[in-house]
């Protein structure tokens, strides 16, 4: 009952009065960006560039309420002391390692045979409307081959942009539609949403590691110096740290300091999405991720899965992204997970 009560007065304290603060979007096509700013102050870009310079649309980069960058700059605007691992993480992003044999996660510059590999390509803005909420909508088509192959998926995603008792929100809509061929997502570890952190939220860590992936190419990733190193996942089942990663919860919240700023960056899932709650690909180094595809690596072979869509046939996928500027409680996450839930 006690906890009832707590979430509620959350709930109460949340929503009982949307942000009076305006969210803007302004499309700057000769740079292939939109900018989302807050009473003038930058949020985030949805950036699309040519494949020449990325492989995906992605988010980039992400300010907390108090004007802080929450993600890492590597590869586009590196920052002293950051990790230069994986190059393929950019911002806030959303694909998958596995499509009818093609890796679309791990592809980037940095990949010298990429014809294994997809590349998503923007194709069109369907809306543009700023406000207390505002809302981006877009398209873009999953193609084969690095780019030269058969297009596969067809993505609609829809943004939406809101401030809520001073902390700032992201909630993605994103369906993929199969189109002359049938699709097959099979089950293995990077996905499906995922942002790339910045160095002061990673987890202190005392080792260097090496990371696989399904093509069988390492990556190392480095120790490096602790100082001011301060992140640490928390998921709404109560569990914490690296521990988190391979478990199943509605939500993980990331706490961390950057300068004087405490910073919050929760994840949340959405209960219609496929095997809710989902399985979570958060790792210490700076890679926070959800895949519900996931099942065979993170439970060591006693849960698989594996997706099918028919020509035509479409998924969707929902995911909200919270960033504040101070340190949120379980029951305000839980607030916000219950609240995300009404979303459609």
């Amino acid at each position: 009952m006690k906890n009832y009560t707590l979430i509620t007065l959350c709930l109460f304290g949340f929503f009982k009065n949307l942000s009076a603060q305006k969210v803007m979007l302004n499309l700057v096509a000769d740079q292939q960006k939109v900018e989302v700013m807050i009473d003038g102050k930058p949020f985030t870009n949805y950036i699309f560039p040519s494949d020449t310079v990325l492989k995906k649309p992605v988010l980039f980069p992400i300010f907390s309420p108090n004007g802080t960058i929450v993600t890492r700059g590597y590869p586009f605007a590196p920052r002293a002391g950051e990790r230069i691992d994986h190059p393929h993480h950019v911002g806030l992003w959303l694909n998958y390692e596995y499509v009818n044999g093609f890796d679309f996660w791990n592809n980037s510059n940095a990949i010298k045979n990429p014809t294994k590999y997809g590349t998503i390509y923007h194709t069109k803005i369907t809306k543009m409307k700023s406000g207390k909420k505002a809302t981006l909508s877009v398209e873009a088509d999953w193609i084969t081959a690095n780019g030269k192959g058969k297009n596969v998926l067809k993505e609609k995603t829809t943004y939406i942009f809101q401030v809520k008792n001073k902390v700032r929100i992201i909630d993605r809509i994103t369906t993929l539609t199969a189109q002359a061929d049938t699709v097959f997502l099979n089950d293995v570890k990077d996905g499906m949403i995922a942002l790339r952190l910045a160095r002061e939220l990673e987890h202190p860590s005392d080792k260097a590691d090496e990371f696989l992936d399904a093509n069988g190419i390492v990556t190392k990733v480095d120790k490096l110096n602790n100082t001011h190193i301060s992140g640490k996942y928390r998921s709404s089942e109560g569990i914490e740290g690296d521990n988190v990663w391979s478990t199943r919860a509605k939500w993980v919240n990331l706490t961390g300091r950057i300068g004087s700023d405490n910073i919050s960056v929760c994840m949340i899932d959405h209960p219609q999405n496929l095997r809710y709650p989902t399985y979570w690909h958060a790792r210490g180094y700076g890679l926070f991720a959800a895949n519900p595809l996931g099942g065979k690596v993170f439970s060591k072979g006693e849960d698989v899965v594996n997706l099918k869509l028919a020509p035509n046939q479409s998924i969707t996928f929902r995911y909200r992204i919270v960033v504040a500027s101070r340190h949120l409680s379980d029951a305000e996450n839980e607030a916000l997970s219950i609240d995300f839930a009404k979303v459609k």
